[in-house]
């Protein structure tokens, strides 16, 4: 498996409306005070809520539920599908198992959540759903993942494609909530900090469950000659060469060998502990940008909504 605080001041129950600028009384000269941290929580809401609407959008569509989006404050109308696949059908991947398809339905139903409930705390401040590209950004990402050998990757096109679709999602979710519960300000009871808390775990659950389906099947046949456990390792890799010089991201390749073996369905560094991504990490992986630099690409083709400009920085 890879290797891999500053004081919180109280804030309003509500993204955003305690202001960056308040100042520490006096204090006696030899004191040391930490200056007070810059309240970036309604950004790094909108930031996170522009990821809840592309994977809302994916697994909504996946099960025929696409339309559902528009009621939530999202629009159907701006999620770019496969030629032929409208995902408002009720059916959405007709080959999905009932197993799998009420997996998807529930995960579908979360994220969905997630965006009606990032929208309603943010209020007026929310960004409205960007443009979402599902499907020239996954046959870009299987081109490069496997250096040109997996060609017009469809996640819709089979049961197994889709949970390989998951697994470019899931575990950068995980990682997106944990790297930004340093940045964020209110941390009473039910305030930001526990509610991304709260959001954390429920994309863990879901990165557990995609990752123990694909590890259940890591020997089967999967596409180009490539089987399941190659093809995720490539999907690991592309996220680790496009998110920066860090090696961190996982397969789903076993750790040891004979009766000492295991599984690596969470990936963890040596202290049990999962990995952080910094926002601009994140970026860098739904953007399948290399460069670090880029604003629009990948899954969003025409760029996230917002500024977001103080905490890519970061």
């Amino acid at each position: 498996m890879s290797n891999s605080n500053i004081s919180r001041r109280k804030a309003l129950g509500t993204f955003g409306l305690v202001g960056a600028g308040a100042v520490l009384g006096a204090c006696a000269p030899a004191m040391a005070v930490t200056p007070p941290k810059a309240n970036l929580d309604a950004t790094i809401f909108n930031f996170a809520l522009n990821l809840e609407y592309l994977e809302a959008a994916f697994y909504l569509a996946a099960v025929g539920r696409l339309g559902e989006l528009d009621a939530a404050g999202g629009s159907s109308a701006q999620v770019i599908l496969p030629a032929g696949f409208n995902g408002k059908d009720g059916v959405g991947i007709a080959s999905l198992s009932p197993e799998i398809r009420a997996l998807a339905n529930e995960i579908a139903t979360d994220e969905l959540a997630h965006v009606k409930a990032i929208r309603d705390k943010l209020g007026i401040n929310a960004v409205a759903q960007p443009q979402i590209d599902l499907d020239a950004s996954f046959k870009a990402a299987g081109k490069a993942a496997s250096n040109g050998a997996i060609t017009g990757f469809d996640p819709y096109a089979n049961e197994l494609f889709f949970l390989h679709g998951a697994f470019v999602f899931e575990d950068v979710g995980v990682t997106a909530y944990k790297g930004a519960a340093r940045l964020l300000v209110d941390d009473k009871a039910g305030g930001n900090l526990e509610n991304a808390a709260g959001i954390l775990a429920v994309e863990a659950y879901h990165a557990g469950a995609i990752r123990t389906l694909l590890s259940q099947r890591r020997t089967q046949a999967a596409a180009a000659g490539l089987t399941v456990e190659q093809v995720v390792q490539a999907i690991s890799n592309l996220r680790d060469n496009v998110d920066g010089p860090s090696d961190l991201d996982q397969g789903i390749s076993p750790v040891g060998t004979g009766a000492n073996a295991a599984s690596n369905v969470v990936p963890t560094d040596v202290n049990g502990i999962a990995f952080s991504r910094t926002p601009r990490q994140v970026a860098n992986i739904v953007l399948l940008d290399t460069t670090g630099k880029a604003a629009t690409g990948g899954f969003f083709p025409k760029g996230l909504n917002g500024d977001f400009s103080a905490i890519l920085a970061l």
